[in-house]
């Protein structure tokens, strides 16, 4: 879907989602990203792998634009065949938690090439599809909850905030819901009910989860995304600037 969403798009289309960068740019990036992805699965390495690269020299990388696509998919298909291939017992590293290793690679390569592949749609002319057209429900959720219990909580994506301050985030399609408490500069994040956990929060985000997952990764406006925000906005604020998954 991103590979035909670039071709659509054309590579050197701007990528409104990703601030000065061409679909070309982005095509390279999760091209690099599935082989770094891939290599984790299997070779088995008991470290995250650092080759070194920075994002300069990715996006500096990799075939022409004739052949970019094409690299793209091939790329794509190995780092599936090596998940599907994979032993369910697979022991290698990681860098959140989940129920094996095998399903962390799954989950966070999932997770990423969708946002990437909304990206690469909101580089078309008509820009990208509304949130719940392009994500189903229970994948967006799955999506939420990585990115609140795992990106969210761990520690260079520590919010700051003064004081205690609390967000609620509830998923009305899914019945699921999360609450994000800042507290002293620490992050605590957990899973909870429609009703909540721990009392009212300082501000409530509710919605679909499609728009939730857009909004949270900075992909789409609480309008755009069918989303309401109510209590205090600030509290998003900081979650705005603070998780964003960047390049490391």
């Amino acid at each position: 879907m991103l590979a035909d969403a670039a071709a659509a798009a054309g590579l050197t289309a701007s990528v409104p989602t990703c601030p000065g960068w061409q679909v070309r740019d982005l095509v390279r990036h999760q091209a690099y990203v599935h082989r770094w992805a891939a290599r984790h699965v299997t070779e088995r390495p008991a470290t995250v792998l650092d080759d070194g690269d920075d994002e300069e020299a990715v996006l500096a990388s990799g075939p022409d634009d004739a052949e970019l696509i094409a690299a793209y998919r091939s790329g794509h298909a190995a780092l599936v065949a090596a998940l599907r291939a994979a032993d369910p017992d697979l022991d290698c590293a990681t860098f959140m938690p989940a129920p094996s290793p095998l399903a962390f690679w799954a989950r966070r390569q999932a997770h990423e090439t969708a946002i990437h592949r909304y990206d690469a749609q909101s580089a078309a002319a008509g820009g990208a599809p509304e949130p719940g057209a392009a994500f189903a429900a229970a994948f967006a959720d799955d999506g939420v909850d990585e990115l609140i219990m795992g990106f969210a909580a761990r520690r260079r994506y520590r919010l700051r905030a003064d004081g205690t301050r609390s967000l609620a985030v509830r998923a009305a399609d899914t019945g699921n819901g999360w609450r994000v408490t800042l507290a002293d500069g620490a992050t605590k994040v957990a899973r909870c009910g429609q009703a909540g956990d721990g009392g009212a929060a300082d501000c409530l985000l509710a919605g679909p989860a499609a728009g939730i997952y857009a909004y949270l990764w900075n992909r789409s406006a609480a309008a755009a995304a069918t989303v309401t925000v109510t209590g205090d906005p600030a509290v998003l604020d900081v979650w705005r600037s603070s998780v964003r998954v960047t390049w490391s």
